[in-house]
């Protein structure tokens, strides 16, 4: 279920986000070992269309050794986690990120509207990610809490890219998704279960779970990587799902991965979320079960770390035409960088 916002309470939700951001991670802040930028685009994939773009802020905590303390969203999870005692590394990561989708067709007036098209929606949010890593597993707890609709600013994030670019000018923000609250919980384990002799190669095998009204799913996912220092960031493989950041390698290390995943999607807000603004509108048709597969290259050089991959999140759609395909490719790119 989501939050409908009265006109008046809009900026209020805004200010509401803006705050919990600065309590979770007032204090993680002083002690920010790296900070990192993510852009996903459908552009990599040669895209305009569907999953237009995502684009994320991320601050680490624990990269360098430290243990970290979860922010102030995350302790709502923390009694799923083992105990701290067992632990080798703790690493605590809040995002702050944008998320837009748009119909196939920018400049059609009026749009194709749900369900033969996605909607124009956009997502402003802030997630609390902590990780608490062991030898051979590692656990991760997240909350997420932000806005759908005018007050996630995708329409004016949008024409300002495409004024600077010299793109598409969309039409038709006017018909997106209404103004709502939306959050999600998060919870995630990974097994480091083969790793060889020489410490190059390593398998992984995880399980996710995720539930809120911005979408909620179940799913399970291996990851081959051949590297160098792979020890110090298997964890990482737990961040690849989140679509708000990507797997970091640090401290000289670098690996390439290839994986793949089975899910269940049971809601997600741009899919599901289309009768927000229009009741008579149906939903749009899409499989709940889907398989993921991504493949991509980590490295690490001095304070510097740079990551990008390419994904599809539904390999086994061939349905031509159907609006969700358009929303489960796109490629990422991650730049971060160690604060002195």
């Amino acid at each position: 279920m989501s939050i409908r916002l009265p006109g008046k309470f809009k900026c209020a939700a805004i200010v509401a986000l803006t705050m919990s951001a600065l309590a979770s991670s007032g204090s993680a802040l002083a002690d920010t070992d790296w900070v990192s930028i993510t852009t996903d685009n459908d552009a990599f994939v040669g895209n305009d269309n569907g999953y237009t773009n995502g684009i994320f802020v991320s601050w680490y905590d624990g990269l360098e050794g430290e243990k970290a303390e979860p922010g102030f969203l995350a302790r709502a999870m923390l009694w799923s986690l083992p105990d701290s005692s067992s632990s080798t590394l703790d690493i605590d990561i809040g995002t702050i990120g944008q998320i837009m989708v748009t119909p196939d067709d920018i400049e059609l007036d009026p749009p194709i509207l749900p369900p033969d098209s996605l909607p124009y929606a956009g997502l402003l949010f802030y997630a609390d990610t902590f990780l608490r890593i062991q030898e051979t597993h590692a656990d991760r707890i997240s909350v997420t809490i932000g806005v759908v609709g005018e007050n996630s600013f995708a329409e004016e994030a949008q024409e300002f890219v495409h004024d600077i670019i010299g793109a598409d000018e969309p039409c038709c923000w006017d018909t997106q998704l209404d103004d709502e609250i939306v959050f999600q919980i998060g919870r995630g384990r990974v097994w480091k279960t083969w790793e060889s002799d020489s410490g190059n190669a390593d398998f992984l095998l995880a399980a996710d779970v995720e539930l809120g009204t911005i979408s909620s799913s179940v799913g399970t996912s291996f990851m081959i990587r051949y590297g160098a220092e792979l020890r110090k960031s298997y964890a990482m493989a737990l961040l690849i799902n989140s679509r708000t950041t990507n797997p970091v390698a640090t401290q000289g290390g670098w690996y390439v991965f290839a994986g793949a995943s089975a899910n269940y999607l049971a809601n997600h807000i741009f899919l599901d979320g289309s009768k927000s603004y229009d009741d008579d509108l149906e939903e749009i048709d899409y499989d709940a079960e889907s398989v993921a597969v991504t493949a991509g290259l980590a490295y690490s050089w001095k304070k510097w770390s740079l990551t990008f991959a390419m994904n599809n999140l539904d390999v086994l759609n061939d349905s031509d035409g159907d609006p969700n395909e358009e929303f489960t490719k796109y490629g990422t790119l991650t730049v971060a960088w160690k604060l002195d």
